[in-house]
């Protein structure tokens, strides 16, 4: 390792800690010539990952897209950046134990996967570019089938909660079994 200030070799570790993920080693060094302290960073070198788009051209993972995209969903909502981060870790650990080419609709199928464990409103959000919803139909059907699932998470609310769409249904037969009473009386 070259000093980043005066380019000697010499240096000596000073303090090494892993990374909470434990997928990188942090190191503090300090040049032996200069005394300047700088930090380095040991990770393991990770095999090139290729995606396989869906027209069928191949070119190398990036995870900043990756990143990018789920940022995108989580926009205006209250998850922390660690959740992201960790969710991003996850679903990169995931494709590089698959194998070395992986197609994009794996990856989406993947994001999707953590994105209704975490947030709801991010999972429609990516969901509706995903899988390019054409109309408010889809839209509705994607949430109605939010609405059927078992929640994993106890701590998120209901998308629709199940008192509120029975509230609902009886304030409307109400008015229907009122308009029937009253129909034709002024």
């Amino acid at each position: 390792m070259r000093c980043p200030k005066c380019g000697s070799r010499d240096d000596k570790v000073i303090d090494s800690r892993q990374s909470r993920d434990g997928s990188s080693i942090r190191r503090r060094r300090e040049c032996l010539r200069c005394k300047y302290r700088y930090t380095t960073y040991e990770e393991i070198e990770r095999s090139d990952l290729r995606v396989i788009k869906t027209n069928r051209t191949h070119e190398p993972f990036e995870r900043r897209k990756l990143a990018a995209s789920i940022a995108k969903a989580f926009e205006k909502r209250s998850a922390s950046l660690l959740t992201l981060e960790d969710m991003v870790n996850d679903i990169v650990h995931e494709l590089e134990t698959g194998g070395r080419e992986v197609p994009s609709s794996v990856i989406g199928a993947r994001v999707l996967e953590k994105l209704r464990e975490i947030d709801e409103v991010a999972y429609l959000r990516y969901a509706s570019v995903y899988q390019r919803f054409q109309d408010v139909d889809q839209f509705v059907d994607a949430i109605h089938t939010l609405g059927r699932r078992i929640k994993p998470n106890a701590l998120q609310r209901e998308l629709f909660p199940p008192e509120t769409m029975k509230e609902n249904a009886n304030v409307a037969r109400r008015s229907r079994e009122g308009a029937i009473k009253n129909h034709g009386r002024v």
